[in-house]
């Protein structure tokens, strides 16, 4: 389990990962932003408009979406994203440094929501570049006890997570109840959200639950 972490810490670690991410931006490649992400059927260029829905997006913006869409999460978020996405790569990335101080969450959530997709969504972005952004990993462990955690099941992680016991083998984490699978953090948080890749880093009697669990 994480060491607690106070709310005005969290948000100013959301900043300051929103600006690396996008400094980790600015270089990339009119063919780079179209490249496939780990979100299927998302391009880099979708991935990193979804990521400014929250910062650009007010309450009441949020609450017509979701009742366009069926009050469904997932289909709201996707509508928001796609009117995003078709914005000019410098002014995603001139926006997401601007609106990096943001602190808006979803209904009923709390920071731990959006600290966690970006996170995971620069992955989604980076990983098919084979791109890294050496940002520090102490965060991880808040996120992987929120991904573990059935209030993850809404929106981020799918229904039957095997029962396992997660533990990190970079930072000092572990989670969950079970045999053991151990990985990277970044590996572990992928396959938690199922992402097909960095599988192979996974380790423990509990790997193959999950590495197909992933898979599905």
């Amino acid at each position: 389990m994480a060491a607690a972490v106070d709310d005005e810490t969290a948000w100013a670690l959301l900043a300051t990962e929103r600006r690396a991410f996008a400094d980790a931006l600015d270089p990339l490649t009119p063919e780079q932003w179209a490249t496939p992400s780990l979100c299927e059927g998302w391009t880099v260029r979708d991935v990193v408009a979804h990521t400014m829905v929250g910062p650009t997006t007010s309450m009441a913006a949020a609450m017509r979406a979701m009742a366009l869409s069926g009050f469904r999460f997932d289909r709201a978020n996707q509508r928001m994203a796609a009117a995003r996405a078709g914005l000019p790569t410098d002014e995603l990335v001139a926006t997401l440094r601007e609106r990096a101080d943001s602190r808006f969450v979803p209904p009923g959530g709390t920071w731990v929501m959006p600290l966690t997709d970006l996170f995971v969504h620069r992955l989604d972005c980076l990983e098919p570049l084979g791109t890294t952004t050496d940002r520090p990993l102490d965060p991880w462990p808040v996120m992987l006890d929120f991904l573990v955690s059935r209030k993850a099941r809404l929106a981020f992680v799918g229904r039957g997570l095997p029962s396992l016991t997660y533990a990190t083998t970079d930072v000092d984490w572990s989670g969950g109840t079970g045999p053991r699978v151990e990985g990277p953090a970044e590996a572990l948080a992928l396959a938690i959200m199922r992402r097909g890749v960095r599988l192979d880093e996974l380790a423990g009697p509990g790997s193959g639950a999950l590495a197909a669990w992933a898979r599905r």
